[in-house]
């Protein structure tokens, strides 16, 4: 029976593909406020922009290809039952071969209803238009989970992070609840892999190990690691 591998991943992966993120400038994504665009707030106020916003990024998805990290831990799991949890709303992870992928915000690929955000589609092409609407009658909205909005997968995360028998975070500062706190779910004698340039205060927490890299020579060091300690 192989070990459980959960793997959460944050921003810091997706941007070795080049993709941006809000933290990157000051709360500015892109050049826009955060607050501007990614609140149910934005999307009351001004939908086509919004719209807008996430047709452009879609497109940056869509062109982003997945990096070393990524396939390295698609690799691990010939060798690891890995499941992934990610904070991204990117589908890097699912490119590159991951199997077992936990959205907690949502995935820019898909669209939902405005009414229920559990009614998701798949998008055709790169764009949600406006006057695009779910089978309820409402508009379709990217699905993503926007600040001030309920983080709906959070309860089956912490379930996964619960039954790990190896813990890795790649690429997140742990600032973002309730996301940041699925590390406490994690049984306390199980290893904790931290993996970033800047690693984040886990002093609290034992069993830590860390790795003070980017994401690509990161993940390459822990499968290194974890092909020793077979």
């Amino acid at each position: 029976m192989k070990l459980k591998l959960v793997v959460l991943t944050g921003a810091g992966i997706s941007a070795e593909s080049g993709l941006k993120t809000f933290r990157d400038a000051d709360g500015l994504w892109e050049g826009y406020n955060v607050y501007d665009v990614a609140t149910p707030e934005a999307w009351e106020k001004d939908p086509e922009l919004v719209q807008q916003f996430y047709n452009e990024r879609r497109k940056q998805v869509l062109a982003a290809q997945p990096n070393q990290a990524h396939q390295l831990l698609a690799e691990l799991e010939k060798d690891f039952d890995v499941e992934i949890i990610t904070q991204n709303i990117d589908d890097l992870h699912e490119r590159a071969g991951s199997t077992k992928v936990t959205h907690l915000h949502g995935v820019i690929t898909r669209s939902q209803s405005d009414l229920r955000p559990n009614l998701t589609y798949p998008i055709e092409g790169t764009e949600i238009k406006m006057g695009e609407l779910c089978e309820l009658g409402s508009q379709l909205r990217p699905h993503v989970v926007w600040f001030g909005e309920a983080v709906p997968m959070i309860d089956v995360a912490a379930l996964i992070c619960k039954q790990a028998d190896i813990f890795v975070l790649i690429g997140t500062s742990l600032a973002v609840y309730p996301a940041a706190g699925l590390i406490d779910f994690v049984p306390s004698v199980v290893d904790k892999y931290i993996i970033d340039p800047r690693i984040p205060d886990v002093k609290r927490y034992k069993n830590v190990i860390n790795i003070e890299k980017n994401a690509v020579e990161g993940v390459a060091e822990l499968k290194a690691i974890l092909a020793n300690a077979r």
